[in-house]
């Protein structure tokens, strides 16, 4: 927090202005994904044109987030944040009001703008909140994206069955409404700005690899993942990122400083991003759909969509829960230490789901242990970040590292259900085995998670590191 500007004079409603926002966008990333097979008849779409619902919103984000974050960074957090708002109730509208799939699309990547909410509410915090509450409150904030992604696959049933998909995107407009409003009363505009100009050649780039990459990851499961399409798309995102490193490297003013990147803080931090990302969306995609295998296949309990979720619930409230002790444990021990907990707790819960899945209550224990690790994890990595770079470089920073959760959540998702498209019973259902590999690899994924947590250097190296690179 800069010296002259003492700390904001509210920081609980502060806080909870940035939680609403970005619990509106976790509503909206999470909701639809239970719901795309009712969207998908209600619009006559194919299964592979409704996926485009899912992934216009995932590649909006993915673009949009580290954009915005430099934008902010330049000239001012609050004025980006309500841009950012602004795009998710616009994309709300559209689509809420929408009865084709084009428009429907169309309206999911307009809300994917919004996913510049995070990193900019991180920047915000770090201006306005003394150093011994930093932690705290990103850590709560990281909640919410962990939570309300939670809650948003157990109201999707109830909203679809006893009103209509339309529903899905008016209630969160309303949440996004009184958030913008927030926004513009209580959030106070950033002082710490990064002057400059905006290498447009280098977000030309960035937007191009990162289609092409996460574009490769939605559809391999569809297309195959040794076809020509996708095998395409990762050779033109593996040449795309060559060539975007080497603009932002001579660029004079790059929207993504390579130095930055480099930094063992940040690196590091991002790749236990991407592989807890993989855990975190294959524990939403895999949990509800093994609940909701029939009684008849000797493993599923036939619940429904509604039932289903409520198997999420207990993942959502100890992540909340959580998230307030991790701030605390990373103000006496660092921010490393939950992270750490957090992917070894998420290992363990991915170890139970793969051996003891017979009985409910089974089922409801390792979703609260997986939401504690979920916690712990996610309320530090932000943290991390932002303890690892200079002030004026919080909001580009923070959109890279959500991008990495982006990523992992794709791929997470989708080589999960290649896992169990792969494992299939004479019906067409996933065999038991199947979902047993899943959990296994995802609790494979937790455990490499891990040692990425344990490579992030210490606080005090940290802070030597950001001062060297300022």
């Amino acid at each position: 927090m800069s010296a002259s500007r003492p700390p904001h004079p509210r920081p609980f409603l502060l806080l909870a202005t940035l939680a609403l926002a970005g619990a509106a966008f976790a509503l909206l990333q999470s909701l639809v994904a239970p719901a795309l097979p009712v969207i998908q008849r209600e619009l006559g779409a194919t299964p592979t044109a409704a996926a485009w619902i899912f992934t216009a919103y995932l590649l909006g984000a993915s673009i949009a987030t580290p954009i915005a974050g430099r934008v902010g960074d330049m000239f001012g957090k609050k004025r980006m944040m309500l841009v950012s708002i602004g795009a998710l109730g616009v994309g709300s509208l559209i689509a809420a009001l929408a009865t084709a799939l084009p428009l429907m699309i169309v309206g999911r990547a307009v809300q994917g703008i919004g996913g510049a909410v995070f990193p900019l509410a991180y920047g915000v915090i770090r201006d306005e909140f003394p150093r011994e509450r930093l932690a705290g409150g990103i850590a709560l904030l990281s909640a919410v994206l962990g939570v309300g992604g939670g809650l948003g696959i157990v109201l999707a049933g109830p909203i679809v069955a006893q009103l209509s998909y339309h529903w899905l995107f008016w209630i969160p407009l309303m949440v996004v409404a009184v958030a913008g409003i927030a926004t513009l009363l209580f959030v106070p505009e950033s002082t710490a700005r990064a002057p400059g100009r905006i290498s447009w050649l280098g977000a030309v780039l960035l937007s191009a690899w990162l289609v092409c990459l996460l574009l490769g990851v939605s559809e391999g499961s569809r297309w195959g993942w040794l076809s020509v399409p996708t095998i395409g798309l990762f050779a033109a995102a593996a040449a795309l990122v060559v060539a975007w490193v080497r603009v932002e490297e001579r660029a004079e003013v790059p929207l993504v400083d390579m130095r930055m990147m480099r930094l063992r803080g940040v690196w590091t931090t991002n790749l236990a991003t991407l592989l807890l990302g993989y855990g975190m969306f294959s524990a939403f995609v895999l949990v509800p759909q093994f609940v909701e295998m029939p009684v008849s296949t000797g493993f599923g309990f036939g619940a429904s969509v509604t039932q289903a979720g409520f198997f999420l619930l207990p993942m959502s409230a100890a992540m909340l829960a959580v998230s307030l002790l991790s701030g605390r444990i990373a103000n006496a021990l660092g921010s490393k230490v939950p992270l750490v907990l957090g992917a070894l707790v998420s290992t363990v819960a991915f170890l139970l789901l793969a051996l003891a899945h017979d009985r409910p209550w089974e089922v409801y224990l390792a979703s609260t242990i997986m939401g504690a690790g979920i916690g712990f994890a996610f309320a530090s990595m932000a943290t991390l970040i932002v303890e690892a770079v200079p002030r004026e470089q919080t909001g580009v920073a923070t959109g890279m590292n959500a991008i990495m959760r982006n990523i992992g959540s794709s791929l997470g998702s989708q080589v999960s259900a290649g896992i169990l498209a792969a494992n299939l019973l004479a019906t067409g259902l996933p065999r038991e085995r199947g979902f047993t590999v899943a959990f296994a690899t995802c609790a494979g994924m937790m455990i490499v998670g891990a040692a990425a947590a344990l490579a992030v250097p210490s606080r005090a190296r940290r802070a030597h590191a950001t001062a060297d690179f300022g």
